[in-house]
């Protein structure tokens, strides 16, 4: 389940971020990291632009509540998810997971 601080509001999410893929998509959740990957580049942050849009519109949460906190230049990405408790971010991707492979 993704780590978070009920306290605080917000929800962390640790992702591994494929660029430049044939198709956007959020493909796996396991051992705490999501999975995903998008077509756009990774020049200029367009492949971090992508996933936080690809987030926002999968966890139906505004983008304007998500912040990439590390992994600004790696495949290896931590995303702070604004007004969503943990078990409700989980619950989202795997009915996101679940939508991809029907």
């Amino acid at each position: 389940m993704p780590t978070g601080k009920a306290s605080k509001g917000y929800t962390i999410l640790k992702i591994r971020l494929t660029p430049r893929s044939d198709r956007n998509a959020i493909e796996r959740y396991e051992e705490g990291q999501l999975y995903a990957r998008v077509t756009a580049s990774p020049v200029k942050g367009e492949a971090n632009r992508a996933l936080l849009l690809l987030l926002a519109e999968a966890l139906e949460v505004p983008k304007s509540h998500m912040e990439l906190i590390a992994g600004t230049t790696a495949r290896e990405k931590v995303v702070r998810i604004e007004g969503i408790e943990a078990a409700e971010l989980y619950e989202k991707l795997q009915r996101c997971l679940k939508s991809e492979t029907d």
